[in-house]
């Protein structure tokens, strides 16, 4: 069933597919105060203010006390509501004047997120399971989606759905992970498998063994593939060499169900069902940093794609909690309880935020922004946990999947040119200020 028709549509999306799952000032109040004169002596009999009674005002605003009030903590400091400029008596010229005109430049609105999802798609078989990874989207705009025992194709520009390919009834599909570039697609199954397809070809170049159990975790890195599984190996596979696999990673006590390479393909960073967060280098056999603060499973994990060695990873029921890291200092950064199981987490490439997907007990979807980890919105539709997440390659859209069989799409994100047009605008603006 299509529900695009109750959420506002998207620009960018096309008639619905018909195949097996569907596309359903701060306004600034400036309070006129009027003030009263400044107080005048009688000096002989001629109503002119002494020089040092003016002296006094334009140090410490109108009205100001010959003996200064004890019990003021604001002595010497000044509140820039209710001074008022002197220049007109006073021979000296605030230098701060300047400074508080610059800091009213116009307050920017904060930007508002929409709280619905634009579509909803229907993704019957999708698994409630939190250490399978079934959804990702590719660089060229295209949506993989396990579903069951097969893998669906859906194309973001013009909603086409192709069937890429169907396991069969004695095994489905755990993971799938796009290459960084072009149409080469993972498909981790449950036989322990890791299968390579070219999408564009709905074609399968090749099949990799080496685990005995499923594969729920997948990660690209150029030509390198990284796969991780209930086995608690993490494989390392070049697919241009011959062999299935070039070298075996074992750190991990239980399964693996979270893994990313850093921006700059030079870290692994893998989460398991041990509650350990670990850190490889690109020739390592062993972790090179370990994370033990965890007390749940480690599924969610990103790198910063801001910031040289920022990672962020989420815990599960029993820790419900979004941890940063310095892998350049080995040092841990900070901690936030969420209240709810972590399923997912992801940075924005256009500014410094990120989106995190939640479990028991609210399904909830948060966009934070870092390093104050604000929230600039919680959206909520789900009505199973968050399992699945992605984000669209301009960074704009991501969309979430859940054990409710839908799949939503939102727009949290503002696009890169914005972000470029708005920090132009505030050089502008501090310009003309700063000149005026």
């Amino acid at each position: 069933m299509d529900h695009s028709n109750t959420v506002p549509p998207s620009p960018s999306s096309s008639s619905s597919p018909s195949s097996s799952f569907s596309s359903h000032r701060v306004e600034r109040m400036i309070n006129s105060n009027h003030y009263k004169s400044p107080s005048r002596t009688i000096c002989s009999d001629r109503f002119i203010p002494p020089y040092s009674s003016l002296l006094r005002t334009a140090l410490f605003g109108p009205d100001a006390p010959l003996t200064p009030d004890k019990t003021s903590h604001n002595i010497f400091r000044y509140k820039t509501e209710t001074r008022q400029s002197m220049h007109s008596l006073s021979p000296f010229i605030h230098n701060d004047d300047v400074v508080s005109t610059v800091n009213h430049t116009p307050v920017k609105p904060p930007r508002k997120i929409p709280r619905s999802p634009y579509k909803v798609l229907d993704a019957p078989a999708l698994q409630d399971d939190f250490y399978l990874n079934l959804v990702d989207w590719s660089s060229l705009n295209v949506l993989a989606v396990g579903l069951g025992n097969c893998v669906y194709l859906w194309n973001a520009c013009s909603s086409k759905v192709t069937k890429l390919c169907d396991l069969g009834n004695d095994d489905c599909v755990c993971s799938v992970g796009w290459a960084q570039r072009g149409t080469l697609l993972a498909v981790g199954t449950n036989s322990g498998q890791v299968q390579i397809w070219d999408a564009s070809q709905c074609k399968m170049i090749r099949t990799m063994e080496g685990h005995r159990l499923r594969v729920g975790a997948l990660a690209w890195s150029s030509s390198l593939l990284s796969s991780g599984g209930k086995d608690k190996n993490i494989y390392q596979r070049d697919i241009r060499a011959q062999d299935d696999f070039v070298s075996k990673l074992s750190g991990h006590k239980s399964e693996v169900c979270g893994l990313k390479w850093s921006y700059d393909n030079r870290e692994l960073a893998s989460g398991g069902n041990d509650n350990r967060l670990l850190v490889w280098n690109q020739h390592s056999t062993q972790p090179v940093l370990k994370y033990c603060e965890h007390t749940a499973a480690v599924k969610a994990i990103a790198w910063s794609p801001h910031v040289h060695g920022l990672l962020a990873s989420g815990g599960g029921t029993a820790d419900r909690c979004i941890r940063f890291w310095n892998t350049t200092t080995n040092s841990h950064l900070s901690c936030m309880d969420t209240g709810s199981q972590v399923c997912n987490l992801a940075w924005s490439k256009n500014v410094n935020e990120l989106v995190s997907t939640h479990g028991y007990s609210q399904n909830q979807i948060i966009v934070w922004r870092y390093p104050t980890m604000s929230k600039l919105a919680t959206l909520t539709g789900h009505t199973y946990r968050v399992l699945y997440l992605a984000i669209s390659p301009d960074g704009q859209t991501i969309v979430t999947g859940a054990g409710d069989e839908t799949l939503r799409f939102w727009n949290v994100f503002p696009s890169l040119k914005s972000q470029v047009n708005h920090s132009l605008k505030d050089i502008e603006q501090c310009s003309s200020y700063l000149l005026d």
